[in-house]
C-alpha cells in the first residue's frame, strides 16, 4: 500500500481537512510537513466542528499518531493553546499520540511584530499575510539564527542564541524607530513555553522511519496550496514555504521513496485569500453567490475569500509540478443551480494565447482568461455519495475538468460531511 501525500492544488482552502480526515481512517500516522498556524483546516465530524491551525487533521481520530514535522514553523504558545482547545472538545491529546519534531523552528513574538510591521508599512508591498510571524521565522531558519524546539530542553544555552538572533532583529527595529528587544524578554517567552511543549518533542524523522519500516501507512498533510509555493507559486504573493508534494519528504525527514500516491485537492471553482493575481476572479453576482454558498471565509483569519471560475490551466500546471496522481474535487454542490459554468482553458498575454501560468509578476497581472462554457445543472449534488446520485450534466462537468487538467479525478466531495464523498480511486490502494 502506498503512503499518501495530500496537497492543495490551488491557492489553499480547497477542503483538505475533510479529505485528510476521511483518509486518516486507513492510515496509522498523519504528518504535517510545512507551514505554520497561518493555515487552517475545518473538520465536521458527526455534526461537531473542529478548527485546526497547526495540528494535523488526524488528531481527531483515536488510535492515530500525529506528527508535526521539521518543515513546520511552530509558535509554541499557539500550539499549547490549540492542544488545550481540542481537549476541551473531548479530543485526547497526549505525548503518546502527538509528536513534534525537535528540529522544528520556533515562531516568537518578534516574528509576529515584524510580520505586522512589514504588512502594514506600505500598501504597495502588501502580500496579504496572516501577520502570524510565519515568513520572518522561515527567514531566520535559512539565515541560521533560529531558535529550535530542541533548544528549549537546555535553557542555560538559550541566551547566547537569543543574542545572535537579536543582533539581526534589533537592527530592523531600530530602522522602524522601535524599542529594541532585550535578551531577558525573549528568554522568558521561551522559558514559559518550554514545559507546555517539551513533552511532545521527539526526533520525529526516526519515528517515521521506524513506522514506515514496520509497514504502517503514513498520510502526509500539506497546508495552503501549490499556487502559494515560494518557488512555483504566484511570487511574491505566496507563502514562505514549499507547498508542493516534494516538500513532504524534506519537511518530515523521510526519503522520496517513502512517498507513493500524491492526492491533489481542488475545488470545483477557484478561491484565494489575500493579495496577488487571480485570473478567473469574479466580482459580480456570480462571484458573490459562490462565496455565500461555499461559506468562503478563512478558517484562521475569517477573511472573505475571493471567488472565481475553475482555472484549468493553473490546476494542470500544479498537477505536473507536484506529480499529482489523482485529484479530489471538492464543493461540487456549490455549482448547483447555475445555468452555465465557465472554465478557464488558456490565457491571453499581450495578444498571444498561452497555456501555462507565467512566472513573471508583471505577466501574471496582465494575463486574461480564455473561457470554455459548459452547461450547468438544476438538480442537486449536495450529499451525493455515488455517481448515480449526480445529475448527468454534473458528471459531464467533472469529466471535462479531468480532460482539461490531464489528471484523473480520484474522488468527489459534495458537502463538508466526510461521508458525502464519491470514491473513484482509493489513494491507499491505487
Amino acid at each position: 500500500m502506498a503512503n499518501v501525500v495530500v496537497v492543495g492544488a490551488q491557492w489553499g482552502d480547497e477542503g483538505k481537512g475533510k479529505i485528510v480526515d476521511w483518509l486518516s481512517e486507513k492510515a496509522e500516522v498523519v504528518v504535517r510537513f510545512q507551514g505554520g498556524h497561518n493555515a487552517g483546516h475545518t473538520l465536521v465530524i458527526d455534526g461537531v466542528t473542529y478548527k485546526l491551525s497547526l495540528l494535523p487533521s488526524g488528531v481527531v481520530r483515536s488510535g492515530k499518531l500525529s506528527v508535526i514535522g521539521n518543515g513546520v514553523v511552530v509558535d509554541p504558545h499557539a500550539l499549547a493553546t490549540e492542544i488545550e482547545r481540542l481537549r476541551e472538545q473531548g479530543v485526547a491529546l497526549t505525548p503518546e499520540n502527538l509528536k513534534v519534531a525537535d528540529n522544528a523552528t520556533l515562531i516568537l513574538s518578534l516574528h509576529r511584530e515584524l510580520d505586522a510591521l512589514r504588512e502594514g508599512s506600505n500598501e504597495g508591498t502588501r502580500i496579504g499575510t496572516t501577520k502570524r510571524g510565519i515568513g520572518p521565522a522561515y527567514e531566520d531558519k535559512v539565515g541560521r539564527r533560529a531558535i529550535r524546539l530542541r533548544d528549549l530542553a537546555n535553557l542555560p544555552t538559550l541566551r547566547p542564541k537569543i543574542e545572535r538572533l537579536l543582533t539581526h532583529h534589533n537592527a530592523l527595529r531600530r530602522g522602524f524607530g522601535l524599542p529594541e528587544f532585550t535578551v531577558e524578554t525573549i528568554y522568558e517567552e521561551l522559558a514559559s513555553a518550554a514545559p507546555k511543549v517539551l513533552p511532545y518533542v521527539a526526533a520525529t524523522w526516526e519515528i517515521l522511519d521506524e513506522r514506515r519500516r514496520a509497514g504502517d501507512r503514513i498520510l502526509f498533510e500539506g497546508a495552503q496550496g501549490a499556487l502559494l509555493d515560494v518557488d512555483h507559486g504566484t511570487y511574491p504573493f505566496v507563502t514562505s514555504s514549499n507547498t508542493v508534494a516534494g516538500q513532504a519528504a524534506t519537511g518530515s525527514g523521510v526519503g522520496p521513496g517513502a512517498i507513493g500516491y500524491v492526492l491533489g485537492i481542488a475545488k470545483a471553482y477557484t478561491t484565494r485569500v489575500g493579495e496577488g493575481p487571480f485570473p478567473t476572479e469574479l466580482t459580480d453576482e456570480i462571484g458573490r453567490r459562490l462565496g455565500e454558498r461555499g461559506h468562503e471565509f478563512g478558517t484562521v483569519t475569517g477573511r472573505p475569500r475571493r471567488c472565481g471560475w475553475l482555472d484549468a490551466v493553473a490546476l494542470r500546471q500544479t498537477a505536473r509540478i507536484s506529480g499529482i496522481s489523482g485529484i479530489a474535487l471538492t464543493k461540487l454542490d456549490v455549482l448547483d443551480g447555475l445555468d452555465e459554468i465557465k472554465v478557464c482553458v488558456g490565457y491571453r498575454l499581450d495578444g498571444v494565447e498561452i497555456h501555462r501560468l507565467p512566472a513573471s509578476q508583471g505577466a501574471q497581472a496582465r494575463i486574461e482568461p480564455i473561457y470554455e462554457t459548459i452547461e450547468g445543472w438544476q438538480g442537486t449534488t449536495a450529499g451525493a455519495r455515488s455517481w448515480a446520485q449526480l445529475p448527468a450534466q454534473a458528471i459531464k462537468y467533472v469529466r471535462r475538468v479531468e480532460e482539461l487538467i490531464g489528471c484523473p479525478i480520484a474522488l468527489v466531495s459534495t458537502s463538508p460531511e466526510r461521508a458525502d464523498t464519491i470514491l473513484v480511486a482509493d489513494p491507499f490502494e491505487d
